[in-house]
């Protein structure tokens, strides 16, 4: 097993020559591997193997102070610039509740830490990074020069592993569930639960309820305005909009293990290769573009009037990103996001 480790070790060294700069994520691709598994071949030099008590470390990120957090999936990045705020847990997720930093965190999908220090000696970036069973990464927090030096250090000695060897085991990743037949969906139960959603989270138990796939859903919709398919290019229009109205949105970006969440304004739009980019001091997103095979406006009733989303998806159903019109519970969704949508149907 040694050996194994040894030999991925020294491809990625190679492959670093030939790609210098090459992210952890694609390398760990092109070797057939996943990112864990790579990452852990430093342990003993750059990195050190954590204790995986998630809650009991997540209670002391705030200690960090100003930090970026980077949750993302294959096809978007979100990095969002804050201080870790309102801690909770509960039975299905913990939170992190603020304006700056809103994150949705699913524990049971957590396997892994690791205290990450790359770069060289005079421009060495700091990082915790948390993995699923898989050996995906699910969330990572990376300091900044605003950042608390001397609490990251001490957590990671409060957390130090026993074990700093090399070898991470990881499971296989599950496949996509297939969809079950639309002739073997109740349908018409189906339509009348979602008419009569009283909270947009609800939704998610829909799914469950009748096993729909998310799409899927978005097929058997109610009739009416509650699901309406658009142009792929409508994430960058709303986005266009977005920023010469000054309306501020909601962008949701997760994986299996979390959920991160921008609140307000964007202003800083750019295109780099793939990637449609969002470029602010403390909100950046990288979306790739070319990934999003299907587009949907959605819409839900709550207690507070009708709830509108823009939904983007892959070719196999994975759902890449949402977005909403800013809003808090009790207050009507902002009208200027409405008419933005509008534009698009």
């Amino acid at each position: 097993m040694e050996s194994a480790v040894l030999n991925l070790k020294g491809q990625w060294s190679n492959l670093l020559k030939d790609n210098p700069g090459m992210r952890i994520r694609n390398a760990a691709h092109a070797l057939h591997c996943s990112e864990v598994e790579l990452l852990a071949t430093n342990v003993g030099t750059c990195v050190v193997r954590l204790r995986p008590e998630f809650e009991q470390i997540l209670m002391r990120i705030e200690s960090l102070g100003y930090v970026m957090a980077l949750t993302r999936n294959d096809f978007v990045v979100h990095e969002k610039k804050g201080v870790y705020k309102n801690w909770s847990t509960g039975p299905h997720a913990s939170l992190f509740v603020d304006e700056k930093i809103d994150l949705r965190l699913f524990l049971k999908q957590w396997s892994s830490v690791f205290a990450v220090s790359e770069g060289d000696q005079d421009n060495v970036r700091k990082s915790l990074q948390f993995f699923g069973k898989d050996g995906e990464a699910i969330h990572k927090i990376y300091l900044t020069e605003k950042s608390n030096v001397e609490s990251y250090d001490q957590l990671m000695s409060d957390f130090s592993h026993h074990d700093q060897g090399n070898q991470q085991n990881v499971e296989m990743a599950g496949s996509i569930p297939k969809e079950i037949p639309d002739e073997s969906i109740d349908v018409s139960g189906f339509r009348n639960d979602w008419l009569n959603l009283k909270d947009t989270h609800d939704f998610y138990m829909l799914l469950g309820k009748y096993r729909l796939s998310r799409t899927q859903a978005l097929r058997l919709a109610p009739e009416g305005n509650y699901a309406n398919k658009v142009s792929n290019d409508s994430l960058r229009k709303v986005f266009m909009a977005a920023v010469e109205n000054h309306v501020p949105i909601m962008v949701f970006v997760g994986n299996k293990g979390a959920i991160q969440i921008h609140t307000g304004e964007i202003h800083n739009l750019m295109d780099r290769g793939e990637w449609f980019n969002v470029i602010d001091p403390e909100f950046n997103l990288h979306l790739k573009e070319n990934a999003i095979d299907s587009t949907w406006v959605v819409r839900k009733p709550t207690v507070d009037g009708m709830v509108t989303s823009l939904e983007l998806f892959t070719d196999s159903g994975e759902l890449i990103a949402t977005i909403f019109g800013k809003r808090k519970p009790g207050l009507p969704e902002l009208e200027e996001w409405r008419e933005i949508i509008r534009e698009i149907e």
